[in-house]
């Protein structure tokens, strides 16, 4: 039954993008914003651009079926594909950089637990190749229950992560499912708990959102796509470091070139850190030295060579033979690889900069539609204030080889997103996280390279790392979850538990857990009192902040547990010595009939009925 009747709409792009914030550039570099690049104010609350309840008879305006059947009935929108080869599939929506997708889905029938449906985070309008999708299997709680995969433009698939969903959804049961999409990163929610994160999500210009289905039939309601605001950078309680790949992977790829970039894409950071810097002719590049004498064959100051000159360097051959023929790219270029193959761009101003020159860096970012995955950082304030008259919609980092007296008061000052010292300023005052964080600022420590102090880095409470070894640290940090992860130890997952039994809830975890049984809070510790609990499956979760598990066991007819029921009622002496004697020559059906009568005397309703039932289910069995 429907609680609610909305009107389905569609609002269309224009719309999505009412908060744009149009900044006008210093001649000649004015560019205006895109209109599929969705920067967001602090003020209003983003307006979802699709919001269906499903409550007419025919598909939405402006929804195009790709493949498959796709019908609105009883209040749902249902999607079939007959076969494991049909990936039926559905397009709406319009063009968003950073978007939430949701729904409440219902696998209707399923040929195999393996097949699937998915939210289309990036797929032409036309349902064409290529795509990016997020994928839940009927078999939710198998290690790739949960997928994030691309169908690539030859047609196949590459699947980039995959992950178990912390309940098992089958057919027939309602499941709350959401995806939140931000530029290249992805986050699936199940039941509305995290389960699962990619670095990997390939995008387009003009990709909008889509249902897909696979070897099964599902229905949906209550779908929504909901443009997200400004990003946060404070970490949340439980989630790992974030990741932010300095000069690339550096440690294992020529600094600022396209290779090193690659290196740190794969390794899953977040956000790859590049330095701009002009050169003569005003092009900005990526180099990180005020001469190219380290890092290419050439040598002069940046500033002195022209764009023509620099792109004729090999900035590759002094890493190692291998990379010979790398070259230093621009700005532009290095946009380019970030949007054509993934990734977010921290860029460094660096150096002196003129307020025109700022204006080149937004202009070749807003020309490529990437402001929303594009992060700004520099040692000066100047360069900031200039980035937030310019481009309001950027996130702003100052960086500090020493700690300002009152960080707090600069980053107020200039508006900042993030507060970004040394590891050896921080070691002056840890405090600072705190006094940022109440403002809303985030803390990311460079350049630290080694676990130990990766360790001492987030018990301090930091929200990332800038790092050589992007690699290293995503490890760490997948470690770092599985320590943070409660586990169940009693009742077992998948335990069969009989009436006798007496059992305790026991979950390890480093810190207090949050615990349930069927959805209502119980102690870690506590008994379980199996004579009161109903026959069937039963479910305890445990929580510590976004780390969560569960173990499903089950409540189970034996001849044990019967006897203990038996046993423990405080029945009269011969009720239990009739019962017992009837257990004893499995006269199951006669035990359940002459427990509903007068002669079994001395027994309480509720354990009368437990009885009968216990009895009735292993004469049926």
């Amino acid at each position: 039954m429907k609680l609610t009747s909305r009107r389905p709409r569609a609002v269309l792009a224009a719309l999505a993008a009412s908060a744009t914030v149009t900044a006008v550039l210093s001649a000649p570099y004015a560019v205006a914003e895109p209109a599929t690049d969705h920067a967001v104010t602090r003020t209003a609350a983003p307006e979802p651009t699709v919001d269906e309840t499903f409550d007419g008879t025919t598909l939405p305006t402006g929804w195009t079926v790709v493949d498959g059947t796709w019908k609105v009935q009883n209040g749902r929108l249902t999607g079939t594909s007959a076969t494991s080869a049909q990936q039926s599939r559905i397009t709406f929506g319009t063009p968003l950089t950073d978007f939430r997708i949701e729904s409440h889905l219902r696998f209707e029938s399923a040929l195999d637990a393996a097949r699937w449906v998915a939210f289309g985070l990036d797929l032409a309008p036309a349902g064409t190749v290529p795509w990016s999708i997020a994928t839940l299997r009927s078999g939710s709680t198998a290690a790739n229950g949960l997928e994030f995969a691309q169908r690539t433009a030859s047609n196949t698939w590459n699947v980039t992560d995959t992950g178990a969903a912390p309940i098992a959804v089958g057919v027939g049961r309602q499941v709350a499912v959401a995806v939140e999409v931000r530029g290249s990163r992805a986050t699936w929610f199940v039941d509305g708990r995290e389960a699962l994160r990619t670095t990997m999500v390939n995008r387009s210009a003009t990709g909008v959102q889509a249902l897909l289905v696979n070897g099964a039939t599902v229905s949906f309601d209550d779908l929504k796509v909901t443009p997200l605001g400004k990003e946060s950078f404070v970490r949340k309680p439980g989630d790992p470091l974030r990741v932010w790949a300095h000069r690339g992977g550096s440690s294992a790829a020529p600094e600022n070139t396209a290779a090193s970039d690659e290196v740190a894409r794969r390794a899953r950071a977040e956000w790859i850190e590049n330095d701009v810097q002009p050169t003569k002719d005003g092009v900005p590049v990526i180099l990180h030295d005020d001469t190219v004498d380290r890092t290419t064959d050439g040598t002069g100051a940046i500033r002195s060579l022209t764009a023509a000159q620099v792109a004729g360097l090999d900035a590759g051959s002094w890493f190692a033979p291998a990379f010979a023929g790398q070259r230093v790219p621009t700005l532009g270029e290095q946009l380019d690889g970030l949007k054509t193959r993934g990734g977010n761009l921290l860029l460094e101003v660096k150096g002196a900069h003129t307020k025109d020159s700022v204006a080149r860096i937004v202009a070749e970012i807003r020309n490529r539609s990437m402001t929303g995955r594009v992060f700004i950082q520099s040692f000066e304030p100047q360069h900031l204030r200039w980035m937030r008259e310019l481009a309001p919609e950027l996130p702003l980092g100052l960086l500090r080889s020493t700690l300002d007296p009152d960080p707090v008061a600069i980053a107020k000052d200039l508006e900042l997103s993030a507060y970004n010292p040394s590891d050896a300023a921080f070691r002056t005052r840890p405090g600072i996280v705190a006094e940022l964080h109440a403002q809303g600022v985030a803390v990311n420590v460079w350049t630290v390279d080694d676990a130990t102090r990766w360790n001492a880095l987030e018990k301090a409470g930091v929200d990332g790392i800038i790092t050589n070894r992007p690699a290293e640290l995503y490890g760490w940090n997948a470690a770092f979850l599985q320590r943070g992860k409660p586990a169940v130890l009693s009742p077992a997952a998948g335990q069969k538990v009989d009436r006798a039994q007496q059992l305790r809830i026991a979950v390890t975890s480093a810190e207090p857990a949050d615990i349930t049984l069927d959805g209502k809070p119980v102690e870690n510790g506590s008994a379980l009192d199996t004579a009161v609990l109903a026959a069937g499956e039963h479910v305890i979760k445990a929580q510590v902040g976004q780390q969560f598990t569960e173990s499903r066991f089950q409540i189970v007819a034996t001849p044990t547990g019967l006897a203990g029921l038996i046993l423990t009622s405080n029945a009269s002496r011969p009720a239990v010595s009739t019962m017992t004697t009837l257990l004893g020559r499995r006269q199951y059906g006669v035990l359940a009939v002459y427990a509903g009568t007068p002669a079994a005397s001395g027994l309480t309703a509720a354990q009368r009925a437990q009885i009968i039932a216990e009895a009735r289910a292993l004469a049926a069995g």
